[in-house]
């Protein structure tokens, strides 16, 4: 297999996995393994690792949780195994999944094969490419909000997946747990007041959750592979939350990832989109849009936007812990703390409405 080397670690920096043990454990599903060539390790991400690998003589992403404990219901690969071996069939972004390997002690973790889709993602807030292409913002920022419509059109029931998640009662578990997930990460002093005057926020303005529909709940643009010419989506992955419930909290989810120039600085130290600049379009344009499309009411959609902000900085929060515990000693680790506290404060703008 030849591929561009700069999409992968070097082998100093490759998460060694016992190669041979996974090999042996495929060859009783009839599937083979080569091992001629070295797997390589996909860069990017801060959660699961992704392996180039030849399996039956094609080329397949071996997918797995990082090393060490998991904060709870994350990185479920035999979630995502259950979605996409099945969606495929009405969502042709959808990459399909080969295997599941629920025995942990094969690779440290359940792992999953899925097929590979080439491309490129655009990682990041500056990606070089858009620097010179000033129309492909507005094209990208169209194309997230329409594939998204597209994933939540779809009937689950269609391809067996009327039984994912626990759409009831959706939006009520979301606040809960990822209070719970904040009081984990709070130390011995407990929760920081302006983290508890937010789960009070979230409590005080829940809402009615919409009809459920699937969600990807992690949809963003690093999470699309392009075609490299033209930056027309091939695949969609990370499907490891996918789950059924209210789709505003999809939307919610895309826009907090979704910075714009004159957001405060912890935004723009998230750097997970381009969208500051390149031409993309405004959070409340992509909302726009959206609501066009799907014809859903946003009247509410403050207390999404709330609750997915919320969500995103405790989840820097777990990583940052990750960090500090020693499960991990990757560098960027090092300043989570910080960035999930200025991803509060952002958040508590929102929710006194003086920010979209």
């Amino acid at each position: 297999m030849h591929f561009d080397p700069s999409l992968f670690r070097t082998a100093d920096e490759t998460v060694p996995l016992d190669w041979a043990t996974i090999a042996a454990h495929l060859a009783h599903s009839g599937l083979h393994l080569d091992l001629s060539e070295s797997p390589r390790q996909f860069r990017g991400g801060l959660a699961n690792l992704n392996f180039l690998v030849s399996v039956d003589g094609a080329p397949t992403v071996l997918r797995t949780p990082p090393r060490g404990p998991l904060p709870p219901g994350a990185n479920d690969m035999k979630r995502e195994h259950r979605i996409l071996s099945r969606l495929w069939r009405a969502l042709p972004l959808a990459p399909r999944s080969l295997h599941l390997c629920e025995d942990p002690a094969v690779a440290g973790h359940p792992f999953i094969l899925l097929e590979y889709r080439p491309g490129i993602t655009l990682p990041g807030a500056s990606p070089g490419r858009l620097a010179v292409e000033p129309e492909a913002g507005a094209r990208l920022g169209a194309m997230m909000i329409d594939v998204l419509a597209d994933i939540q059109a779809i009937d689950p029931a269609s391809v067996g997946l009327d039984g994912l998640g626990r759409p009831d009662g959706f939006l009520e578990r979301a606040v809960s747990g990822w209070a719970q997930r904040a009081e984990l990460c709070a130390g011995p002093d407990g929760l920081d007041p302006l983290v508890a005057e937010l789960v009070g926020w979230l409590r005080r303005n829940s809402v009615p959750g919409g009809s459920p529909t699937l969600l990807h709940n992690d949809f963003k643009l690093d999470n699309m592979i392009l075609e490299p010419e033209r930056l027309t989506p091939v695949a969609i992955v990370d499907w490891d939350q996918g789950t059924r419930g209210d789709p505003l909290f999809d939307l919610a989810t895309l826009l907090s990832y979704w910075t714009e120039a004159d957001d405060p600085p912890a935004m723009h130290q998230l750097a997970q989109m381009p969208t500051a600049g390149y031409g993309f379009p405004t959070r409340r344009e992509a909302a726009e849009r959206y609501a066009a499309r799907t014809g859903r009411d946003l009247s509410d959609f403050r207390f999404h936007r709330v609750l997915a902000l919320f969500k995103l900085a405790v989840v820097f929060q777990q990583l940052h812990s990750r960090y500090t515990s020693g499960a991990t000693t990757d560098p960027r680790y090092a300043g989570f703390g910080d960035l999930a506290r200025g991803i509060f404060e952002f958040t508590h703008e929102v929710s006194q409405n003086r920010c979209f």
